[in-house]
């Protein structure tokens, strides 16, 4: 079954260059994303628990901006997953904007599992 976009906006309340380093790097992934976070070039590799390691791989990034990884399993698909911090021109509000792809029925479970990894990444950052 394909998967479909779906997209959600969280308010952060911090500075966005150490947001991006958060996204961008084995060791802030490895404080809010997964358990133990190992990066070799493009590849990071992502540990939960007593879960077999997941690969994802680095696709695009532009520095402070944003971060886009493919997983192992869905190469050759266009789907992955992305974080872009977006700063609001006027009121110098920031978000932070996560792009994913979830099979059709699972969007609940999707949303309320980035709620509860950006809760975690807010909690580390004091950005709550």
């Amino acid at each position: 079954m394909a998967k479909h976009k779906v997209q959600y906006e969280f308010s952060m309340h911090c500075l966005s260059e150490i947001l991006y380093e958060y996204l961008a790097s084995a060791e802030g992934l490895g404080e809010w994303f997964a358990d133990e976070v190992v990066e070799r070039g493009d590849d990071f590799f992502f540990t939960w628990g007593n879960s077999p390691e997941e690969k994802a791989t680095l696709v695009r990034y532009k520095a402070e901006n944003f971060v886009r990884f493919r997983w192992e399993e869905d190469e050759g698909t266009k789907n992955y997953f992305e974080m872009t911090i977006v700063i609001d021109d006027i009121t110098d509000d920031l978000a932070l904007i996560v792009t994913d792809f979830c099979e059709e029925g699972e969007e609940d479970e999707n949303r309320l599992y980035w709620e509860n990894l950006i809760e975690n990444l807010q909690i580390k950052l004091g950005a709550a």
